[in-house]
């Protein structure tokens, strides 16, 4: 089947995006490559793009539970879950939860993030994943593999997996999800996906087959589309 667009930018939603932008490159090594009063670029030695989009009204997500979801994680390999949770903490991150191999943490805008102990994958931080929240995690994950041109390589009953160009996307199974209901700041997207492609009109009528909803938005380069658990995502040239 062929793919609508790829996988560009994971963008998070703060109401500092200088400060979020830092954190990050202070904790995961991430370059800021542009940067101006309502958007920040970041880039990863791994070849993985992140945006921080001004969100002046953000409510933050409250993990665990559905009253304020967070939507979005992203999944990080560290060395040592220990000493990488130490200095998130110390930059500005909160401490949540922990297990054997893994610390999930929020960072200074609330975002939940989750460090995971490496299996033998090199040197330094990596983002092994971006994660979704889903009430239907097999169904979003065929969703976003037909839309990226990605393959799905697990499914099961916590959750549902796809790959491909080098990236990885989860899919979490959500009990009483509670979606976005953008552009309502009550009901925050938290993050949402920027997918480049060569032409809208085409982007959009695929995205539209494979039910997606347009949503109000957009300009000359960008149109604002809700996938079919109602997380934003953009279809951008």
């Amino acid at each position: 089947m062929t793919k609508v667009g790829d996988l560009k930018t994971i963008v998070w939603d703060a109401p500092d995006i200088q400060a979020l932008a830092d954190f990050y490159v202070n904790v995961v090594g991430l370059t800021q490559t542009y940067g101006d009063d309502e958007w920040i670029t970041l880039q990863g030695p791994d070849g993985w793009r992140f945006g921080v989009q001004h969100a002046p009204d953000h409510v933050p997500p409250q993990w665990p539970g559905q009253e304020r979801p967070q939507q979005f994680h992203i999944d990080l390999q560290v060395d040592d879950t220990e000493a990488a949770a130490e200095l998130a903490v110390g930059l500005g991150a909160t401490r949540l939860a922990e297990g054997p191999s893994w610390v999930t943490l929020a960072d200074p805008a609330g975002h939940p993030f989750d460090l995971c102990q490496k299996d033998g994958i090199g040197p330094g931080m990596q983002l092994f994943a971006v994660t979704i929240d889903a009430p239907n995690a097999a169904a979003l994950a065929r969703f976003y593999a037909d839309l990226l041109g990605m393959e799905v390589t697990y499914d099961g009953p916590e959750g549902a997996f796809i790959t491909g160009d080098g990236k990885s996307v989860l899919f979490q199974q959500v009990t009483g999800y509670n979606p976005p209901r953008w552009p309502d700041p009550a009901y925050p997207q938290q993050a949402h996906l920027d997918i480049i492609v060569d032409d809208l009109d085409a982007g959009e009528a695929r995205a539209l087959q494979l039910g997606a909803s347009r949503l109000s938005g957009g300009g000359k380069t960008f149109r604002v589309f809700a996938d079919p658990a109602g997380h934003p995502f953009c279809l951008t040239v």
